[in-house]
């Protein structure tokens, strides 16, 4: 019987969750399977994987074939590393000593790398906040400083130009009398006498 080791999906459409399992190569996707390893959860940024290694190495020196994608899930956590190692014991190259503590090594080295893509995630993610808020602070502050001219007058005139004006008006209306009006100008003062009288 042919073993793979594969995804099965489950989650929500749209949402994946899957689960890392060993199954019958000839079953379906989500069918039956011989042995749950682990859990796969690519929706969060690092993405979430929790792996039964001593499981996924027995399954692999059993004869189990991974997929691409288990394939890279198990490099990453270490299943291909101590398959490698354990293959090394076999065959008389390391001690059982030895090969515990270049694995032991090795997941150090990768715990270290992985906090630190963490903690440059987490970096990005507060610049982009102050970004966001600083650029939200300087769209408030010009919506207040033009609403404040709004209601601010328009044009102050200062006390020169306020005297220019009224002489201004003054001479219109001296000029307006000497001028002769419209002929509806002339009927509606011609009403008004009338009125008077």
């Amino acid at each position: 019987m042919p073993v793979k080791i594969r995804l099965q999906r489950h989650g929500k459409k749209g949402k994946p969750f899957y689960w890392i399992v060993a199954a019958d190569a000839r079953s379906k996707r989500d069918g039956k399977y011989l042995d749950k390893l682990g859990i796969y959860n690519p929706t969060v940024n690092p993405a979430q994987i929790e792996l039964d290694v001593d499981g996924a190495v027995k399954w692999l020196q059993n004869g189990a074939q991974p997929t691409d994608t288990v394939r890279a899930i198990l490099s990453y956590k270490g299943a291909m590393m101590k398959n490698h190692l354990a293959g090394g014991v076999r065959k008389g190259a390391l001690t059982e000593e030895q090969a515990e503590e270049k694995f032991n090594a090795w997941v150090e080295e990768k715990a270290k790398t992985v906090d630190s893509k963490k903690s440059k995630l987490s970096d990005v993610k507060e610049k982009e906040k102050a970004e966001a808020l600083a650029a939200e602070k300087a769209v408030n502050e010009k919506r207040a400083a033009d609403a404040a001219a709004a209601l601010a007058p328009e044009v102050e005139e200062t006390p020169a130009e306020e005297g220019e004006a009224v002489e201004a008006t003054e001479a219109t209306t001296e000029e307006a009398p000497a001028a002769e009006g419209s002929p509806i100008e002339q009927a509606a003062e011609e009403a008004k006498e009338e009125t008077k009288e």
